[in-house]
């Protein structure tokens, strides 16, 4: 396979419109995409041609994707065959170490997010393409050793003349070759082999004592044992191994050796091939960096949206539906400014404009502030506190009539963001008998889960709002829990009153 070939990857769905979606948000990645509407399409597809990840939702008729799943790992062909599950509905534990069991590799949560799904996707495809490209060099690399075994004994001349092309072939691709005479021991080396190893050719000097110092040293026993095996009988050895630079650069590697014998079966030459796959080893460790990183958000997002539906209370449905997609639009609007940024921050100034979006035309507010960068956390939860403020400011405050304003202020001290939001102008305003959902929920999110302060000040000219928020990393959101724990007491002293 060529760098620049396509290769397939197999969307199964039972419904066009979101295959249709799928190839819309996958298209920029430039790979062959192939569109199945049943786990039988997509059967008879795999068994015609090669696919590098698989996309199929869990929920479809006549065979789900547990089943197809189970199916293909049955074909020794696709044993080892990326396969992403696509879910609308919130899988269980139990149902997601199912999808593991069968061969999945990662869920996918709807609504999909086009910039997580495209990440995922590309990294298992040049995984796919990576591993190819390995493989077709391992081939080569072994017909070269019997092509220079054959060439040994027929002349010497041959031998060095073939040694030097293909040194300088392999030099430009992380490669590098050597050979030892086993008979008296003299090493050489080409410049791909110099190259991988960080040594300079002109001082190094080629000895085993000085080459084994540049293995790890976890790497050395099983070298020393596999080394020994030529001794022995064997005739082929191939390993992963890491090297250890002058510089203190760590360098992964695999390395591929093969033994040349006399008519008596005596080993009187070993040539080898080193291959630096530093590359391919950091793209696993970010892969699954990235994998974890995307579970733990997933969770933090429905268990929010869980909890916002929980706990959300109104006088009638029609109200509870507004409410509740309000909220979760909020969460929306929040995981959206955290997705540009890769999960990196939110701005506080985008975040506040966010969420006064739909009410800023009139021009009745004013926002004012340094830029501060807010962990993913802080963003999350600051989002769903200045949504209620807005809404509760857009039904009975300052933002219920033409003639209020409302100012939002923010500024960093101490390491320590102080946000005040300020009404004026509106209806006269009565401190309420009792906090409401939202302004517990304000109070509970701040103070509970970011370890901050709200401050209500209700003046009759409009309220003023004080949130101090620590901005240190390391504050781990709780979510909504502590907020439903607050709502049950609450629940009980109604009751009892």
């Amino acid at each position: 396979m060529m760098d620049h070939e396509k290769i397939n990857i197999l969307l199964v769905d039972d419904q066009p419109a979101k295959l249709l979606a799928y190839e819309v948000i996958l298209k920029e990645l430039g790979e062959n995409l192939v569109a199945a509407s049943s786990g039988r399409e997509a059967l008879e597809f795999l068994l015609k041609n090669e696919v590098a990840v698989i996309l199929v939702d869990v929920c479809m008729p006549e065979l789900d994707g547990f089943e197809l799943a189970a199916m293909i790992r049955e074909h020794p062909r696709f044993q080892k065959t990326a396969m992403i599950f696509i879910s609308a509905i919130q899988v269980s534990d139990i149902d997601r170490l199912r999808g593991y069991e069968m061969g999945a590799v990662d869920y996918v949560p709807v609504p999909v997010v086009p910039e997580v799904l495209r990440a995922k996707i590309r990294v298992f495809a040049e995984l796919y393409r990576k591993t190819r490209q390995l493989e077709r060099l391992n081939a080569e690399l072994e017909d070269r050793v019997r092509a220079r075994t054959a060439e040994l004994e027929q002349s010497t001349a041959r031998l060095v003349e073939s040694e030097q092309r293909r040194s300088m072939a392999i030099a430009a691709g992380k490669m590098g070759s050597w050979d030892l005479d086993w008979i008296n021991g003299d090493w050489m080396w080409d410049e791909g082999q110099y190259k991988i190893f960080g040594v300079d050719p002109e001082s190094f000097e080629l000895t085993s004592a000085n080459i084994e110092a540049l293995f790890h040293p976890e790497d050395v026993d099983e070298l020393r044992h596999a080394w020994a095996g030529f001794g022995n009988g064997r005739t082929s050895y191939e390993a992963e191994f890491r090297v250890m630079r002058p510089d203190g650069e760590v360098r992964w590697c695999v390395g591929t050796a093969a033994a040349t014998s006399d008519r008596n079966g005596r080993v009187v030459r070993v040539s080898g091939v080193t291959v630096d796959i530093t590359d391919r080893k950091r793209a696993e460790e970010r892969q699954s960096l990235l994998t974890r990183e995307v579970d733990h958000r997933a969770k933090n997002a429905l268990a929010l949206a869980q909890s916002i539906v929980r706990l959300t209370r109104a006088q009638n449905m029609n109200a509870y539906v507004r409410a509740v997609e309000g909220r979760i639009t909020a969460l929306a609007r929040v995981h959206t400014v955290l997705s540009l940024s890769s999960w990196q921050g939110a701005e506080i100034r985008r975040l506040v404009t966010e969420e006064i979006a739909p009410y800023s035309e009139a021009g009745q507010i004013q926002i004012e502030g340094a830029e501060v960068q807010l962990q993913p956390a802080t963003a999350q939860t600051l989002a769903l506190a200045l949504h209620e403020l807005v809404t509760n400011s857009a039904k009975y405050g300052s933002l219920s009539t033409l003639s209020g304003r409302l100012a939002i202020t923010w500024e960093v001290q101490d390491e320590t963001l102080i946000l005040a939001w300020v009404e004026s102008g509106g209806p006269k305003v009565t401190k309420p008998k009792q906090k409401g959902f939202g302004t517990r929920s304000v109070i509970a999110s701040i103070e509970t889960q970011l370890g901050g302060q709200a401050d209500f000040d209700w003046r009759s000219e409009g309220l003023i709002c004080r949130l101090t928020v620590p901005l240190k990393p390391g504050i781990e959101t709780a979510t909504y829990r502590d907020l439903a724990a607050s709502e049950r007491q609450h629940a009980l002293s109604s009751r009892a009153l």
